[in-house]
């Protein structure tokens, strides 16, 4: 790990243990050039998971990318940062449990509408706006009324016969 005040690459691990949450593991350091102590967190992760786009092309999965499309949702929302991490967390785990390498982008967009819709309903129907690319008001007012429903989501599912939703 690199120092962040003096760029040696030579630091010691002084102190590890899980964090609060047990989703990573804090580390305190010290870099021998500088003196500097600072602190890690740092993610164990299960295995390489590989993003297939809708177009075909192919990417490293970045769990930075989906807390801030999360994040972007649940904006102005009075939703506990530590409730959203649990969600990002559980995401992150079923697509590694899958034991697949390649996991399409489709399959990680069911995850998080899901993940939203039992945290909040406001942040659920942003998310579910862009990722089903609504582009009428009745897109918008399928899915509040299957929310209100109770609903399991396929009333805002892209429509198969429309070749503008497909």
């Amino acid at each position: 790990m690199r120092c962040p005040y003096c760029g040696s690459v030579d630091t010691q691990v002084k102190d590890s243990r899980p964090a609060e949450d047990s989703s990573c593991i804090r580390r305190r350091r010290v870099c021998p050039t500088c003196g500097g102590r600072f602190t890690t967190f740092e993610r164990v992760q299960l295995r390489e998971i590989i993003v297939v786009k809708k177009s075909g092309r192919r990417a490293p999965f970045d769990r930075d990318k989906l807390t801030r499309s999360v994040e972007i949702a649940l904006r102005k929302r009075p939703v506990e940062a530590d409730r959203v991490e649990q969600m990002i967390s559980g995401i992150v785990r079923q697509l590694e449990s899958l034991g697949e390498v390649e996991v399409e982008s489709q399959r990680i967009g069911e995850l998080v509408i899901e993940g939203l819709r039992s945290l909040d309903p406001v942040a659920y129907v942003r998310f579910a706006s862009v990722y089903r690319d609504f582009r009428e008001v009745r897109d918008f007012s399928a899915v509040i009324d299957e929310l209100e429903s109770g609903g399991d989501g396929a009333a805002f599912a892209p429509d198969a016969d429309d070749p503008e939703k497909a």
